[in-house]
Formats: structure tokens, sequence, C-alpha cells
């Protein structure tokens, strides 16, 4: 069974930083395609970003420029790099683990981690 547990969260001022890491285990990660969502109150799950197998990412347009996607393999784990962070980047963060078939599909989420950018 996938495991898949985010850390790095936590409060911010806007034009900062930070990054969060999600760690995962019971799966073949290196065969996997992971991402990163985000919801914020009263909103929809939104993807950010996502990296296939062999390291191909996209980016939704509201962090492209700003966020950065990455994969350690040998640690088994995925990196969410957010700079010039934006009061509008305020959400809980999920992990995932999914498969490319045109589009990426989360399949395994993790427990989330907060976010907050704020003066």
């Amino acid at each position: 069974q996938v495991q898949l547990v985010e850390s790095g969260g936590g409060l911010v001022q806007p034009g900062g930083s930070l990054r969060l890491s999600c760690a995962a285990s019971g799966g073949i990660f290196s065969l996997n395609a992971m991402g990163w969502s985000r919801q914020a109150p009263g909103k929809e799950r939104d993807l950010v970003a996502d990296i296939s197998s062999n390291g191909r990412t996209n980016y939704a347009d509201s962090v492209k420029g700003r966020f950065t996607i990455t994969r350690d393999n040998a640690k088994n784990t995925v990196y969410l790099q957010m700079n010039n962070l934006k009061p509008e980047d305020t959400a809980v963060y999920y992990c995932n683990q999914g498969f490319h078939s045109g589009i990426y599909h989360p399949i395994d989420w993790g427990q989330g981690t907060q976010v907050t950018v704020s003066s």
C-alpha cells in the first residue's frame, strides 16, 4: 500500500519561499508519476504541478515561473520549491502519485500540509 507523507508547510510572508517534501513508500517510486495539488478554503482541489517518471514536468498557469517540482528517485521523494509566494497560494498542499495518459491522473494522496502566505 502506497504511503505519501508531506512536510515543509508553514507560515511565510508574501514574496517568501518554502520547499515542500513528500516521502513515498510502499510502491515502485521511480516508475510512477508524482504531483502536487492544493485546496484553498471553499474551493476545489486543483493540480499545481506534476512530474513524470522520466522527469518531464507540467505546471498550472498560476504557478509557472514561481514553483518547481523535482524528484529524487534514490530517496523516494518529490519536492515542490515555491518562490515569490502570494497570499492566493494559501492552501492545503497535497502530494499525490499517479500515472500519465495524455494528462496526469493522481491515484494515491498524502494527508496534506498547510501553507499560509500572509504578512
